[in-house]
């Protein structure tokens, strides 16, 4: 059995796309939860279902239609929250609204894709398309870029955004970078665990490094480290269990993050 998942080419193209995945994921998750923005990736998701839906309907790269209907939606995120002068999860909610409500409609107009918009709702990392890993792999190499050519501003901006300001830091157009990072992560993050639990993605090994690290660096390379193994050890268990992807790459996700805080608060007993 082992020979034959060594050999198989689609269990290597979800090793290799849900590597990249993770990495990004691990670093962009840790700014999203600083910043308490975390909620951003689940409102943001929904857009994306919406985008699979229209690039379905027009029959183009529903990955590529995705992720500009999602970067597109980010950007009126930032413009809904200062011009309507809304909360960021109001501005949230009326998002994740209307575009679950425009992916519903788009579903209404044809019956014949129930099965692949199923992989994007549930998540099939194992049912991934060597274009969608060439894909994957370019938009998180574009994350990572970003984020490493960004540290410091993006670091200063997390923890004291008015004085990145007065210090000439381009906090707005940080701010655009960082959603529309996000945007494409949760595309990304559709064909890995689906609509229902991308969020998990980027918050929970990042709350889970959050718990062990003593600096940010630190928070970094855990969350990333901790994100590439959910993904990879998932993936082996949905293969030799037979369970779904998605869930074993969540609940271990999970699992890693209660460790930690107990962990944590056994440190914390013994020194008392």
């Amino acid at each position: 059995m082992l020979s034959s998942v060594l050999t198989s080419g689609f269990f290597w193209r979800a090793i290799l796309a849900g590597s990249f995945l993770a990495v990004a994921c691990g670093l962009l998750g840790v700014f999203l939860v600083l910043r308490q923005d975390s909620m951003i990736s689940h409102g943001l998701s929904h857009l994306a279902f919406a985008g699979i839906a229209l690039g379905l309907v027009l029959n183009f790269l529903p990955l590529i239609v995705s992720l500009i209907v999602c970067a597109a939606g980010s950007i009126f995120i930032l413009k809904l929250k200062k011009q309507a002068r809304l909360p960021g999860d109001a501005a949230l909610a009326i998002l994740a609204s209307g575009g679950m409500a425009l992916a519903i409609f788009l579903v209404s107009l044809r019956i014949n894709f129930g099965v692949e918009l199923m992989g994007y709702l549930f998540g099939d990392i194992l049912a991934i398309s060597p274009v969608e890993v060439g894909l994957s792999i370019v938009l998180a190499l574009m994350v990572t870029i970003l984020i490493l050519a960004n540290y410091y501003q993006l670091l200063y901006m997390t923890f004291d955004r008015e004085t990145a300001l007065v210090a000439g830091v381009k906090v707005n157009s940080l701010d655009k970078i960082l959603v529309i990072l996000t945007a494409i992560t949760v595309v990304l993050g559709l064909r890995i665990v689906g609509l229902l639990l991308v969020s998990a993605l980027t918050v929970v090994p990042a709350a889970a490094a959050l718990q062990l690290a003593r600096s940010f660096r630190q928070t970094l390379v855990l969350s990333s480290l901790f994100s590439l193994f959910s993904i990879l050890a998932g993936i082996a268990i949905s293969y030799v269990l037979d369970w779904p992807a998605s869930a074993s790459i969540v609940f271990l996700s999970i699992a890693i993050f209660l460790a930690t805080v107990a962990g944590k608060n056994l440190a914390t007993s013994f020194k008392e």
